[in-house]
């Protein structure tokens, strides 16, 4: 009996179990949807539903680059406790959603693509592999983001830091392969210091125009007269271009050296101008709610248990 895609999204809908687990579990039973849904509790599949309204602020940012250096893909995988991210089944899930995302041709450069139904190496997708691992491993566990870069006329440097806590990739145009240690102390020098912007021209306008306005009241406020209140306001601004944009940093290496002096100091051996193109810095867990809501979940858990 074949199975049609409207029983297989209610399957999952109803389970939270992988699409490809669903439609296997249907055709075993020729369609019936009750026997499916036993057959998927049996295996413990559907039990991964039961993960969803957990927080999964916890595990390990990925790097992968390819072996001539031009492609590489970051990623965070989450799950819900250090002591799960440090496991080797959860490195290993780690590698092997990284490697299949470095390796597939034709996904979309960028972040925030859609890779549910990427098939991987054994065949499964993406997302039954990830709800195979929240069965064996026990918690929610979730590809919360990931980015390919792709460089036609550089090279892509990488750097993990802290065991996978924060992991930056770093795009440099007119790199070779002589130029991938800079690539690499580059992408060392984001994770240090989290700059927001590559140079000055990237900073939004009308973020600017509030920091001036910001620098301007604090002066006022601390009794400098209002003729020099501007002039004071570009000091700062310029100060404030130096924290936030990398080219303007100084080098954490050699303090005697923005990194835009470093490249251009590089450049000689590269044969030509070196430029940074771009760059992603991701940090384990930054901008989710941890415990909290882990906690009203457990709440929740104990109080359904004991009614």
């Amino acid at each position: 009996m074949s199975v049609s895609a409207a029983q297989v999204k209610d399957l999952r809908e109803r389970t939270g179990a992988g699409m490809m687990d669903c439609k296997r579990a249907l055709a075993e039973v020729d369609g019936d949807m009750e026997a499916a849904i036993k057959a998927l509790r049996e295996q413990g599949l559907a039990s991964a539903s039961k993960k969803g309204g957990r927080v999964a602020a916890e595990g390990l940012v990925g790097l992968f680059v390819s072996d001539c250096g031009s492609r590489a893909v970051a990623m965070e995988l989450n799950c819900e406790t250090d002591f799960v991210a440090k496991t080797d089944d959860f490195a290993a899930l780690v590698d092997e959603l990284g490697q299949a995302l470095l390796a597939v041709e034709g996904a979309a450069e960028g972040e925030g693509a859609d890779v549910n139904d990427l098939v991987l190496a054994n065949g499964a997708t993406l997302a039954a592999r990830v709800t195979e691992a929240v069965t064996t491993m026990g918690e929610k566990i979730s590809l919360r983001r990931w980015v390919r870069i792709e460089s036609a006329g550089g090279r892509v440097g990488a750097y993990v830091h802290a065991g996978g806590k924060i992991g930056v990739l770093v795009e440099i145009e007119g790199a070779g392969d002589p130029q991938q240690e800079l690539c690499r102390s580059v992408a060392m020098q984001v994770a240090a210091a989290a700059p927001r912007y590559v140079d000055r021209d990237s900073v939004d306008p009308d973020e600017i125009e509030r920091e001036k306005e910001i620098f301007r009241n604090e002066a006022l406020a601390s009794g400098k007269p209002e003729k020099i209140l501007d002039r004071i306001a570009e000091g700062r601004i310029n100060k404030y271009f130096r924290e936030i944009c990398l080219l303007e940093q100084e080098y954490v290496r050699d303090t005697d050296l923005t990194i835009s002096d470093l490249l251009e100091k590089e450049s000689g051996s590269a044969g030509g101008p070196l430029a940074v193109s771009r760059f992603v810095r991701y940090q384990l867990g930054e901008g989710i709610e941890r415990r909290v809501a882990n906690l009203a979940q457990e709440v929740a858990e104990q109080i359904s248990q004991s009614t």
